[in-house]
């Protein structure tokens, strides 16, 4: 903890900085996600038309990741233009002003896919965002290399995918969404060949009928936004709109936990019911939902869910979910007592238009990944703050400097794998006295068998307008493992380039670039390419 006043000294020390810049940008929240759409709501969408680009702030990397279809007075309905899966809650940031540079998405090769649980809240959309009611079609194709390099190994793996989302078909009550991926090592087909389910993975197939605007019927793999913690459903969804009021029933099986496939010895099946009040000015979702899961026939999970999500004022936005488990069978003996479990509670209180708080707590079960292409000192950090309980705040002196704070502690009774950890960061945009955009970060992670201790510094600039981007990085990393009698101290220092350019305005070519130097072992080199074509 000797390090948490330098860290609040250096964000002080920058955050102190004057400057101009010719950029005025507006923020929103994400406040529903679809398996179609992605719903952003702002103070107000005066300046915001349909066609508009809306920006994601990825790691310091302002991303284009939205385009708006549709909006309201303060609401706007937006279709994706890349594969991250928003969160409720996540800022959107949209350029206001009439000249602006469109920063080049740059798809890093830290893209994973998190099936269990989803951590994604996701709610309705409010009244004044109407469905589509015409043909609407979107859908991506990529193919990617990530190539590891070391004096030890080198490793070239192969991934593609397709995603598909097609409303209304042909003007019908059809509507389908799928999405696929296969990726292999080069030089390891047999891999492949002796297990097709490690190298393919369906994460959604489905197909839907709209009987009524309110009333739809879902075939095939999807998760269902009501019951977003279950994961995947591979069978049938039905739901049916009363007002304000929902009710859902599900049947079906649970995708295979070892390689995501179809397992039909893990029947489960349940209801729902959700409320959504129709009074705009303050937003409220909840869900009350019951399911039963199954192996082979005997009961595994019985268990009920709870979700909600709304402004309690103006400035202050509480989200929670939580399962309660109804059954418990060991050694034979069968206890019913419910016992809570996967608990979460976030809130964020804007204060003012320059200074947001947030808070929440914890307690939900690990996720799995089923593909992860992220480093290891990346991950390790993930894994060890995601549970607990965190604060943090945002700081905007100035319409070009950000600066925030967040800080972490997880505990348990038996005092075990306990840890603790702060960051914080200060961006600096791009002005006519700073060329790039600039981003400082340091960040401290304590626990029971790691210590770490992490500065970086990375810029962004776009190369040629509308068309070519790069970005530069530096970090440096010392961590103590705490596990061996004399302690294994590593230092690393990592740097990065990456740079995307747009071929056309569906067509886009990425190329990473990433060194790991360790004076005590071999230099690490990561390599991604990516080319993505969307229709």
């Amino acid at each position: 903890m000797k390090y948490i006043i330098p860290i609040l000294l250096l964000g002080i020390a920058i955050g102190s900085l004057q400057g101009q810049s010719e950029i005025l940008t507006q923020k929103g929240t994400v406040s529903f996600v679809s398996t179609k759409n992605v719903y952003v709501k702002f103070d107000n969408t005066k300046a915001l038309k349909i066609g508009d680009t809306l920006f994601f702030n990825e790691n310091s990397n302002i991303i284009p990741s939205l385009v708006i279809t549709n909006k309201s007075s303060t609401s706007t309905v937006c279709t994706k233009l890349t594969e991250r899966k928003f969160q409720k809650g996540d800022e959107i940031i949209a350029n206001t002003v009439v000249e602006k540079e469109v920063v080049i998405e740059d798809v890093l090769p830290n893209d994973e896919v998190a099936v269990t649980p989803p951590n994604a809240p996701i709610i309705t959309p409010e009244e004044d965002e109407e469905p589509a009611t015409k043909q609407q079609i979107r859908g991506r194709i990529s193919a990617a290399s990530y190539s590891s390099l070391s004096n030890y190994r080198n490793s070239h793996r192969m991934r593609y995918a397709m995603s598909f989302r097609g409303n209304n078909l042909g003007g019908s009550k059809f509507s389908t969404d799928a999405y696929v991926t296969f990726r292999h090592t080069v030089g390891k087909w047999d891999e492949v060949k002796n297990n097709l389910g490690r190298a393919l993975k369906i994460y959604s197939l489905s197909a839907s009928y709209d009987f009524t605007p309110s009333t739809r019927l879902t075939l095939g793999r999807k998760i269902n936004p009501r019951l977003s913690s279950v994961g995947a459903i591979d069978g049938a969804q039905f739901e049916k709109g009363f007002g304000n009021f929902t009710i859902g029933a599900v049947a079906g099986t649970r995708p295979d936990y070892s390689n995501y496939g179809f397992n039909s010895g893990l029947f489960q099946y349940g209801a729902y019911a959700s409320l959504t009040p129709s009074k705009k000015s303050s937003f409220r979702h909840t869900t009350l939902g019951f399911m039963e899961q199954t192996n082979n026939g005997l009961i595994d999970r019985r268990f009920a869910y709870f979700q909600h999500s709304g402004q309690l004022t103006k400035q202050l936005h509480l989200f929670s979910s939580f399962e309660v488990d109804l059954y418990e069978k060991l050694n034979n003996t069968v206890n019913n007592q419910p016992q809570l479990t996967n608990l979460y509670v976030s809130m964020r209180f804007r204060v003012s238009r320059t200074l947001r708080l947030s808070a929440s707590f914890d307690s939900r079960k690990n996720i799995i990944y089923y593909e992860s292409y992220k480093n290891f000192i990346d991950q390790l950090i993930e894994d060890e703050t995601r549970q607990g309980l965190r604060f943090g705040f945002s700081f905007r002196p100035t319409k070009n400097i950000t600066w925030g704070i967040n800080a972490g502690m997880r505990f348990q009774k038996s005092q075990n794998n306990t840890a603790r950890n702060i960051n914080t960061y200060v961006s600096l945009s791009k002005t006519s006295w700073l060329p790039f955009r600039t981003t400082i970060r340091a960040s401290i992670l304590e626990t029971d068998f790691l210590n770490s201790r992490i500065y970086g510094i990375r810029f962004s600039k776009p190369l040629v307008k509308k068309k070519l981007n790069a970005e530069l990085y530096y970090r440096n990393v010392n961590y103590l493992y705490r596990n061996s009698e004399s302690g294994t101290a590593v230092r690393q220092h990592i740097g990065g380039a990456s740079l995307s350019y747009r071929l056309s305005k569906k067509l886009s070519w990425h190329l990473f670039y990433e060194g790991t130097f360790d004076k005590r072992n071999p230099t690490f080199t990561r390599i991604n390419m990516r080319i993505i074509k969307r229709f």
